[in-house]
């Protein structure tokens, strides 16, 4: 069994594609209307054929408080694999990415945590 698509909720879809393709870099592989909303899933540049991630509309109550609430207790919605965090965090910081966690080593691992603008914590782990 493999994960091929894990979703995100997020506030507005226009703003979270931009932001995790501009700012990211990320590549976009769907994007179909459906409904008012869209599918759109993002890979990896380096993955083409890799999990995909879903910028799912928070449009559910159920949705909306839950991004709420681990936003508000400061837990990341979910975690990228980066090669180098330090570098990526500088790189980020100059785009005007806003860091709540700067590069912290944490036993194994180095991770930091950014605001993605669209109502998420994310974090980025060099293994």
């Amino acid at each position: 069994m493999d994960i091929i698509v894990t979703s995100l909720f997020v506030q507005d879809q226009d703003k979270a594609l931009k932001f995790y393709t501009e700012t990211l870099g990320f590549e976009k592989k769907e994007d179909v209307p459906v409904g008012e909303f869209r599918w759109i899933t993002l890979v990896s540049p380096d993955d083409q054929d890799g999990t995909e991630l879903l910028l799912e509309p928070n449009q559910h109550p159920a949705a909306k408080e839950y991004q709420k609430k681990i936003y508000a207790d400061g837990i990341p919605a979910t975690m990228f694999g980066v090669p180098d965090v330090q570098k990526e965090y500088e790189r980020l910081m100059k785009q005007g990415v806003k860091f709540t966690m700067e590069p912290t080593e944490m036993g194994e691992v180095t991770l930091a945590v950014f605001d993605d603008t669209c109502g998420n914590l994310i974090q980025i782990v060099q293994k």
